[in-house]
C-alpha cells in the first residue's frame, strides 16, 4: 500500500512540535473541491491581513525615523550654543507625544473607531470619544494602527520646535508639546481621517451622504492634518515669542547662521527617506496587487515632486542670490515633499512635477513674506510646512483625476469637473487654519503675558545649552566666539576695496612671475 509522508505540527497553535508522519492511502480522507477552496481562501485572507499589518508597522517605523531627520536638520540650523536644547526638544516631543496620544489623543482622533451607523453615540463630527488609553484593544489586532498614528503625531509636534528655536523656555515648550499632541492635532485627525469627522472622506450617514458633498476633504497622507497643523502652530509660536536678538542687525545673517550644513544635509536625506513611509505607508495595505501598486505609484510621484521643487529652488538661488545656496535647496526638497503629501494617491506623475514646482515658489514667497513682516522662523518651518501644506491640500482640487480618486478612495463622481472638490479642499484649509491658530494663540499668548514663554536676554546670549542643560559656559562660549570671529574675518576679507586690492596684487604677481 502506498504511503504519503509529511511533517505536521502536534502543538495546539500549530507552530511547534513538528513530527514526520506517514499514512497509507486507505487512511487518506477524500476532500472535495469546495473544501480545498475554502481552506485556500482562509489562508490567503490570513496572509493578506498579516501583510497589511507588517506594512503598517514597517512604514510606521520609517515615519518615526523622521524624528532623527528633524533632529539633524534642526541641530545643523541653530547655533552651537543651542544644539543640546533643540535635540532635547525632539526627544521629549516623541516621549510626551507617546504618553499623551496613548491616554487621550488617539481617543479624540478616532474614538471607538466605528462608523456613524454602528457608533454607540460617543463620537461626533467634531471630536472622538471612547477607547481611552486603548482599553478597547483587547484582541491584539489593532495596535499597529495606534503605532502608525502616533508616529504621525510626533512629526506634527516636532515641526514647531524649529519655529521657536533658540529663545523659548523649555517648560513652556513641554506644555505646548503635550497640548498639541493630546488635543489640538487629534481633533484635526478626527475631522479628516476618522469615520465620523465632518470633513472626512470616510464619513457616511444612513443615506450614504457626507457633511461635505461627494468626496469630503481628500488629504491622503497629511499635508493639512500633519503639516498645516505643525506649520501654523509654529507661526503663532514665532509671533508670540518675537525675533531672536540680532535679527534686525546689519549682520543678522552671519550672526544667526547655523552651525553645520553637513547635519542639515543628513537630516533632509533622512526625512526624504522617511517620507516614503509617510506617503506610501498611508495606503494602510500591501496585501493585494491593487494596494501595493498604489503604494508604488505614491512613491514615484513623491520622488518627482521633491526633485522638481529642489531644482526650482536651485535655479532661484543661482539667479537671484548669485550662488548655489545649499540650505535653501534643502528646504526646497522639503517644500516639494510637503506639497505632494495630500495629493500623492490621486494625481499623475506629470501633475506631481507641477505640484512640486509651484510648491517651491510658494515656499520662497512665504519665506520672503515672513522676513518682510519681521517674523523670525529660524528653520523656515512655516514656509515649508504651513504654506506648503496649504498648497498641497488645495492642489488636490486642481490636479486630482476622477480615475485616481476612484482607485484610491472608491468614489466615482464628477467632483473634479464640477469644482466641488476644490471647494471642499478650501473649506478644509480654512477649518484647519482657524482651529490651529485659535487654540495655539490661547496657549502661547497667555504664557507670553505671564512671562513664562521666553528666556531672558542674558540667557539668550549665553545659550540654552548653558541655561537649561548645564553645558559648561566656557566650552559653549568658545565655540560661539570661533564662529563669530570667522564671520567677522570673512566680512573684512570680502569688502569691495580689499577684494579689488587683492585681485590687483594677484594679477601683478602673476604677470611678474617667470614661467
Amino acid at each position: 500500500m502506498a504511503e504519503t509522508c509529511f511533517y505536521a505540527s502536534f502543538s495546539s497553535d500549530g507552530t511547534s512540535d513538528f513530527r514526520y508522519v506517514c499514512i497509507d492511502a486507505s487512511s487518506v480522507v477524500n476532500a472535495t473541491a469546495v473544501d480545498i477552496s475554502l481552506a485556500s481562501a482562509g489562508s490567503v485572507s490570513d496572509l493578506t491581513v498579516a501583510t497589511d499589518v507588517m506594512w503598517i508597522l514597517i512604514t510606521g517605523i520609517l515615519v518615526f525615523w523622521m524624528q532623527a531627520g528633524f533632529a539633524m536638520l534642526e541641530a545643523g540650523t541653530v547655533r552651537p550654543k543651542n544644539t543640546n536644547n533643540i535635540l532635547f526638544k525632539n526627544l521629549m516631543d516623541a516621549s510626551f507625544g507617546a504618553i499623551g496620544f496613548w491616554l487621550l489623543g488617539y481617543s479624540f482622533a478616532f474614538g471607538n473607531g466605528r462608523t456613524v451607523a454602528n457608533d454607540p453615540g460617543n463620537d461626533n463630527g467634531f471630536i472622538g470619544a471612547g477607547n481611552w488609553a486603548l482599553q478597547n484593544f483587547n484582541d491584539d489586532t489593532s495596535y499597529h494602527e495606534f503605532f502608525f498614528q502616533w508616529a504621525f503625531a510626533s512629526a506634527a509636534t516636532t515641526i514647531v520646535s524649529g519655529s521657536v528655536a533658540e529663545r523659548c523656555r523649555l517648560e513652556a515648550y513641554f506644555l505646548y508639546s503635550i497640548v498639541l499632541t493630546t488635543f489640538v492635532y487629534p481633533v484635526v485627525v478626527h475631522w479628516v481621517w476618522s469615520y465620523s469627522g465632518f470633513l472626512s472622506a470616510f464619513y457616511e450617514d444612513d443615506d450614504g451622504q457626507r457633511y461635505l458633498s461627494k468626496n469630503g476633504v481628500i488629504d491622503f497622507a497629511g499635508s493639512g492634518v500633519v503639516h498645516m497643523v505643525g506649520g501654523y502652530a509654529g507661526l503663532i509660536g514665532a509671533i508670540a515669542l518675537g525675533p531672536r536678538q540680532g535679527f534686525f542687525g546689519q549682520n543678522a545673517q552671519a550672526q544667526l547662521k547655523g552651525s553645520n550644513e553637513l547635519l542639515c544635509s543628513l537630516g533632509v536625506g533622512i526625512l526624504w527617506m522617511g517620507w516614503y513611509g509617510f506617503n506610501a505607508g498611508s495606503t494602510l495595505a500591501a496585501g493585494s496587487y491593487q494596494a501595493i501598486n498604489l503604494a508604488s505609484k505614491v512613491a514615484v510621484v513623491t520622488t518627482i515632486a521633491a526633485a522638481s521643487s529642489a531644482i526650482v529652488v536651485m535655479f532661484y538661488s543661482r539667479i537671484v542670490k548669485g550662488h548655489y545656496d545649499l540650505t535653501l535647496c534643502l528646504n526646497g526638497v522639503l517644500a516639494g515633499l510637503v506639497s505632494i503629501t495630500a495629493p500623492c494617491a490621486v494625481v499623475e506623475p506629470w501633475a506631481s512635477m507641477m505640484i512640486g514646482i509651484i510648491g517651491a515658489f510658494v515656499f520662497l514667497f512665504a519665506s520672503k513674506a515672513l522676513k518682510a513682516l519681521k517674523i523670525d522662523d529660524p528653520l523656515d518651518a512655516f514656509p515649508v510646512h504651513g504654506a506648503g501644506g496649504t498648497w498641497g491640500v488645495l492642489s488636490v482640487g486642481i490636479f486630482a483625476t476622477r480615475s485616481n480618486i476612484s482607485r484610491a478612495y472608491g468614489f466615482d463622481n464628477d467632483a473634479m469637473t464640477s469644482v466641488n472638490q476644490f471647494g471642499n479642499q478650501m473649506i478644509g484649509v480654512i477649518c484647519i487654519i482657524g482651529w490651529t491658530c485659535t487654540t495655539m494663540s490661547l496657549l502661547f499668548f497667555p504664557l507670553k503675558f505671564a512671562g513664562f514663554l521666553r528666556i531672558s536676554a542674558r540667557e539668550e546670549k549665553m545659550g540654552l545649552d548653558v541655561v537649561e542643560h548645564g553645558v559648561p559656559w566656557r566650552h559653549n562660549h568658545a565655540a560661539v566666539e570661533r564662529r563669530a570671529k570667522g564671520a567677522r574675518k570673512e566680512e573684512v576679507e570680502f569688502t569691495p576695496t580689499n577684494k579689488q586690492r587683492s585681485e590687483k596684487k594677484d594679477m601683478g604677481a602673476f604677470v611678474g612671475t617667470p614661467v
